[in-house]
Formats: C-alpha cells, structure tokens, sequence
C-alpha cells in the first residue's frame, strides 16, 4: 500500500485581523502543530507559533530588517534595552562625527528614519509583537538627531540630553503618549508610530535644552 508523500514547497501562512486595527492582517499568532513543528526557531517563521517576547541573536541575524530594528545586537539586552540602544546610537554618534558634516547628518538622519521605518515594520510582523521593547533603531536615530541639532555639545550637555530622553521615551505621557497611541498596529502605520514616538521624545529634549540653555 502506497503511503501518501508529505507537501513539499512553502506552507501557506494563516492570517487573521489586528486587535488593533481590524483592516490590517497579520500572521495568525496560533499555528496546527504540524505546520508550527517545521519552523525554525528564532526564524521569520517563529512568529507562527506565538509571539517572540525576546528576539536571539539567530533571528537577529535571520534577516537585514532584524538586525537593524534591533540595533545591530544592541537590542536584543536582556535589561533595559532601549536604555542600551540609545548608548549604542550615542557612542556611534560619536565615532562617525567628525566624518560627516551638517549636510551629511541630514542625509544619513533621513536615509535612516526611512530605513528604520521599513525594518520595524518588518521585525514586528516576524515577531509578532507590534511595537517590542528589544525594536531600537528608533532609539538610534531619534538621538542622533538630539546630538546633531545640540552640537557641538560638551559630554556633560550631552549626558543631560541623554537622561531627558531616556525620560521622556519611558514615562510617555501628553504628546509622547498621542503618539505611541494614534499610530499601533503592524504594517506600515504599526512600522511609523515605532519611529514616530521617539522622535516626538527627541523634539521634547531638545525643547526642554533650548530653553534651559536660554
């Protein structure tokens, strides 16, 4: 008696509406045992079976968009990593400053919002989460743009830049709240109020600067 051949080729992937916004689908967070068995942990396919609360360095290293989500590994700390990608944004601030110019800020500051845009968008479908703590490219660029526009800045004016921030993407009250709240989801919309709320936390350190140094 001749026994059926498994399936070859790519296993479709069920969808199902976002909580959040009923218009968007997104990867069912529950899969049958027999599809969720060939995922490869760590993988894009992980979010199949449930939600990747803490990504590894192998899904890290499973797409480009991961690795810059997560901040080339910044992200993946265990503690604090927002917290640890906003050092890491720091520090690289830093190293690549006196290569660029006030023009080459603005070009690598937009070429990075989109960028980050797109890998957030991506790195949260694959996780399964929309907006995951360990996703800190926001981070990155929302505090280049804090250091370009303060420069130049002594370490200590830009070690208070750094505590205002910190404050002002944690406690996410008024305008930091509209923002983490009027754009959730996954997708691009999802993928925007990633970046967004981190930059509104940017344009309030450096309102809070201005006037402190005024």
């Amino acid at each position: 008696m001749n026994t059926p051949e498994p399936p070859t080729g790519p296993q479709p992937v069920l969808l199902e509406p976002d909580p959040d916004d009923p218009t968007v689908l997104r990867p069912a967070t529950a899969m049958p045992a027999s599809r969720s068995a060939g995922s490869t942990a760590g993988g894009p396919s992980a979010s199949r079976s449930g939600p990747i609360a803490r990504p590894t360095v192998a899904f890290m290293a499973s797409h480009p968009a991961h690795a810059i989500a997560l901040g080339f590994g910044s992200g993946l700390a265990a503690w604090a990593p927002g917290t640890v990608g906003t050092l890491w944004g720091w520090a690289s601030f830093v190293v690549m400053q006196p290569w660029l110019t006030d023009w080459g800020w603005a070009v690598m500051i937009a070429a990075n919002l989109l960028l980050g845009w797109w890998a957030c968008t991506v790195t949260a479908r694959h996780m399964g989460l929309p907006d995951s703590s360990h996703m800190v490219w926001d981070e990155v660029v929302a505090f280049w743009i804090v250091l370009w526009l303060l420069a130049p800045a002594d370490f200590w004016t830009q070690l208070y830049a750094f505590a205002l921030f910190r404050l002002f993407d944690a406690v996410k009250v008024g305008p930091m709240a509209w923002a983490d709240e009027t754009f959730k989801g996954f997708g691009p919309r999802g993928g925007f109020g990633v970046m967004l709320d981190d930059l509104v936390a940017a344009f309030c350190t450096l309102l809070v600067m201005v006037l402190w140094r005024f």
